[in-house]
């Protein structure tokens, strides 16, 4: 027969264990924090980014604390990250640099041109892109968006400015999925 103390004490260790567990998006295990430079970072929300119907990848947003003002996050110049689990083997290099090009596009609010050399570096990161490859961008104060692939660094993009036009592709005022700007800031 089990004791009220030890109830107690097995009902904590569930209920622990449980709350420690990775989000899991379109079964997608995606940790409960990420870094940015030495900062960590919680996961504040996550989706899945669609394309004629399709699963093209997850995408989670990590920052300091949780927020749902996707103002303050593009404006902040603090650490943060966008993690981005790709879902489809047919997403390939030539078809993720097209596609964040015409994304800077669609979803900017200002004028690209003093960036444009920002954007073609970024794009450029983007060498070899296969299916359940996991990308960070993660932005980094006074160094820029810190872009990895696997873990493995491919590039910095410097730039208050350019982390803003990125990170307004999935949570600004005219976001490329509606419903995944809506997951990412954890609504």
């Amino acid at each position: 027969m089990i004791t009220r103390k030890a109830f107690v004490v097995l009902f904590a260790v569930f209920f622990l264990a449980g709350s420690a567990l990775a989000a899991e998006v379109e079964g997608v295990k995606l940790p409960d924090a990420a870094k940015a430079g030495d900062q960590d970072l919680i996961l504040n929300g996550a989706g899945q980014k669609l394309s004629s119907g399709i699963g093209v990848y997850v995408g989670a947003l990590y920052l300091k604390q949780k927020s749902g003002d996707a103002a303050a996050i593009l404006a902040a110049d603090e650490p943060m990250n966008v993690k981005m689990v790709i879902t489809s083997f047919m997403v390939n290099a030539d078809n993720l640099k097209s596609g964040f090009r015409d994304a800077f596009k669609e979803c900017a609010t200002t004028d690209l041109t003093p960036i444009k050399g920002k954007i073609d570096a970024f794009v450029g990161t983007f060498k070899e892109v296969n299916d359940r490859d996991v990308f960070d961008l993660a932005y980094v104060p006074d160094k820029g968006v810190q872009v990895s692939r696997n873990g493995k660094a491919s590039g910095v993009i410097e730039g208050l400015d350019f982390k803003k036009a990125l990170y307004g592709i999935w949570v600004g005022d005219k976001p490329i999925q509606k419903d995944l700007k809506t997951k990412m800031l954890g609504k």
